[in-house]
């Protein structure tokens, strides 16, 4: 039986009461509530207080839960009793600190509920898996994170017996010809791929996949704050919290937002994904992580300001920039038709070296000459970081499928950190340009 996962209570009854009814329906998500923006959704989840009156909450740390009488652990086993009356049984099912950012997340997302995993490869596995079956089928972009690719062209296929097509998400033909009727569960796509940036156009992707009944999953971890998929149509959003919503490039964790019904399936004791693989987040990353995301919107607009700034003065001394806050991007026009106000165009922008000897030159005078920022993969970090994704984040694509996505050797993939002040930071990327020339 799945474990209801809506909002919890403070009762140890086991009676249906008002206040049970109350909690029910608090689920609802506070983005459908209060409009558009996140932050303003955020500030509407309920604030958890500690076991003493600390403004913070207390870390729930316990791996299993007591119960006062013995017959109320049957009642749980069987799905009666569970954290919406704050009825816990073991960490790798509910915790109630991993539930409270959990609720921060479905907040951020604009969805009914949501669950947060050990890393986001594990809640993209988690998610998939739920909905997908054996001689099941996806259709997904062509251009996609290095591992997400490797785990749907290689690990699904070999295990699991679950087959991917990849298309061109500007075909909307070609997407819709992909789907197989009665086998294509999902539709699978990042809201800006990684790392070409490209800007998925969300609500028609959706359009075409609910007219066939597939289920539509959207990465949105380059784009918290900046773009809402659940909003757009998404079923399902999938996240790396520990990107963006991390900031710190010290934490390792991931969230699957969507509808209650799926995430209390993934936590079925027969069939579930998140119960049965257990990819558990501890409770203290999710306090951490928890005290991050009321700052997050701050964060996003200062690395979206700076992306911007640095892109539109590259582009102005030439050098090919990538970066969808330009007006000659191709997406730029859809990006600010579907992106919430006020928040940019993304933290992330690509420099095309053209050969990856050039982009490993730029990069090492970046680091080692300038000290502008990092040779590192990942992103969302405070500082900026660097890497030449052809041969790193997306080294597990071939080159025919690399040059499908429009990965060139020399693409360097940028996520612009906020330390230091912009002309500062400006001025070690121009000296690190002048001796590029030299």
């Amino acid at each position: 039986m799945a474990m209801s996962v809506v909002h919890m209570g403070k009762k140890r009854s086991g009676a249906e009461d008002d206040d049970h009814v109350v909690a029910k329906k608090s689920m609802l998500s506070p983005a459908v509530a209060m409009g558009e923006d996140p932050m303003a959704a955020l500030a509407m989840v309920r604030h958890e207080f500690g076991e003493h009156g600390g403004v913070n909450m207390s870390i729930e740390a316990s791996a299993t839960f007591t119960v006062m009488e013995s017959e109320t652990m049957q009642r749980m086993f069987s799905g009666e009793l569970g954290p919406d009356r704050d009825f816990f049984i073991y960490s790798r099912n509910f915790n109630p600190t991993v539930l409270n950012l959990s609720r921060q997340m479905a907040a951020l997302e604009g969805t009914e509920a949501a669950y947060c995993t050990s890393s986001g490869m594990s809640a993209i596995s988690a998610a998939l898996l739920q909905l997908c079956s054996s001689g099941d089928h996806i259709v997904a972009s062509q251009t996609l994170y290095g591992g997400t690719h490797a785990l749907l062209t290689h690990f699904f296929p070999r295990t699991c017996n679950i087959t991917t097509s990849f298309v061109d998400l500007k075909d909307l033909d070609m997407v819709a010809g992909a789907i197989i009727e009665g086998r294509t569960k999902v539709l699978y796509f990042e809201s800006i791929s990684n790392p070409t940036l490209s800007v998925a156009n969300t609500p028609e992707l959706c359009r075409v996949a609910h007219d066939k009944g597939v289920t539509v999953v959207v990465d949105n971890t380059f784009a918290p704050m900046v773009l809402s998929p659940a909003k757009l149509g998404a079923d399902v959003v999938v996240h790396s919290i520990s990107k963006f919503i991390s900031g710190g490039a010290d934490i390792i964790a991931g969230a699957v937002c969507g509808p209650a019904k799926l995430v209390n399936s993934m936590m079925d004791l027969h069939q579930g994904t998140l119960m049965l693989l257990g990819p558990t987040m501890n409770a203290k990353v999710a306090f951490e992580l928890s005290e991050r995301i009321p700052h997050l919107g701050l964060r996003m607009k200062e690395h979206c300001k700076r992306a911007h700034e640095y892109a539109t003065r590259l582009k102005k001394l030439g050098v090919k920039v990538i970066y969808p806050g330009l007006e000659d991007h191709p997406g730029h026009t859809l990006l600010k038709s579907l992106a919430n106000r006020d928040y940019g165009f993304g933290g992330l922008l690509c420099l095309d070296m053209g050969t990856e000897e050039k982009a490993n030159r730029l990069m090492n005078l970046l680091q080692n000459s300038t000290q502008f920022g990092f040779i590192a993969v990942s992103l969302g970090y405070y500082e900026t970081l660097m890497s030449c994704s052809g041969s790193s984040t997306s080294s597990e694509m071939t080159e025919e499928e690399k040059a499908l996505a429009g990965i060139s050797p020399g693409l360097v993939r940028m996520s612009v950190g906020y330390t230091g002040v912009l002309e500062q930071r400006w001025s070690q990327f121009e000296k690190a340009l002048l001796k590029m020339q030299g």
